[in-house]
């Protein structure tokens, strides 16, 4: 239903008003609910040194203490080195015991990165990744459509060569059900260590992450508890400044962390900067009139309306990802 009484949209809407609240809120809803509706003893969560997760982290901390959570790392070869050092700077900060988990071995028992790259030569008969980098990415203009976006694979020499293609349908879904083992096989190492110290597992997508389906269903999209995934990415970094979370984590451009070739979240499938998807994500789940929205955004109608149709295609597309089993 048309909220009627919803205010003027403007580039502020999303700002909290009182982030303090807000943090309490959250903390003391994430205590009830490790404590009390899951009867565990504490929290266990995976960090990489982005945003999310530590955002997430410091609230975990802050609401179990931190003698009740444990911080897990989970690098596999093709992981930035950056995200093991942002990450361990973060538990130090606040004091949360961290340990490091190297999922390679499990993906390479998978046979993970042979079933990708068997992929990427089908387009790219030259690759090898002892040679070269990788990555999948919409090769699309940038602004949404009605029309699914157009994916590529990029490769990158040793002398930072580029050399960019289309890639058909079926090795796009090889590249990335391969892919997706990656985040299968924490949320596995992840429920290990919950299930072995009775702490519940804690997820950490925000609210565009499970609303537009940039998760792994049954992997980075399965917890216990998700604490942020109520609040749009700006939020997010809200939050963050508020609970002193390090600078370098703050400043870091958001990405996938998941192929060789570095990546950032815009490229690999949200296609827009977060802090304009975040307004123009809160315009259309409130029914906002892209005219109105147009003008604030110094966008064009058409632009808008292009948006809220490329949104409303990725609710459809991904609605699988959000359905709980069908029992019969």
């Amino acid at each position: 239903m048309k909220n009627k009484a919803k205010q003027p949209f403007s580039k502020d809407i999303l700002n909290i008003t009182n982030i303090e609240a807000e943090c309490d809120r959250i903390i003391t809803s994430l205590r009830e609910s490790v404590f009390h509706r899951l009867n565990r003893h504490g929290g266990v969560i995976g960090i990489s040194g982005g945003i999310d997760s530590s955002v997430s982290m410091a609230l975990v901390a802050k609401a179990l203490g931190t003698e009740k959570v444990l911080a897990i790392m989970l690098p596999e070869k093709d992981s930035s080195a950056d995200s093991a050092l942002f990450a361990q700077k973060l538990a130090d900060k606040f004091g949360v015991k961290a340990i490091t988990e190297n999922i390679t071995g499990a993906l390479e028992g998978f046979g993970c990165y042979q079933r990708r790259d068997e992929a990427v030569r089908a387009v790219f008969p030259e690759y090898n990744p002892a040679h070269y980098k990788m990555k999948i990415g919409i090769s699309s203009s940038g602004l949404y459509t009605s029309l699914p976006p157009l994916f590529s694979v990029t490769i990158i020499d040793k002398n930072g060569n580029v050399q960019s293609k289309r890639v058909p349908a079926p090795e796009l879904r090889q590249i990335e059900a391969a892919s997706n083992f990656k985040q299968r096989c924490r949320m596995s190492m992840l429920y290990y260590h919950a299930e072995r110290l009775h702490y519940a597992f804690i997820g950490t997508p925000n609210k565009h992450e499970v609303e537009q389906g940039f998760f792994v269903k049954n992997g980075d999209g399965g917890a216990d508890a998700m604490p942020i995934a109520h609040l749009y990415k700006t939020q997010v970094y809200q939050l963050a400044h508020y609970l002193g979370i390090p600078n370098e984590i703050i400043n870091r451009t958001p990405t996938s962390d998941t192929y060789s070739a570095e990546q950032t979240q815009e490229e690999f499938f949200f296609q827009l900067p977060f802090q304009q998807m975040d307004l123009l994500w809160y315009a259309f789940k409130n029914e906002y009139d892209p005219q109105e929205v147009a003008s604030v955004m110094g966008r064009s109608v058409d632009d808008i309306k292009n948006v809220f149709a490329g949104f409303e295609r990725k609710i459809k597309t991904t609605e699988y990802l959000r359905m709980p089993p069908i029992f019969f």
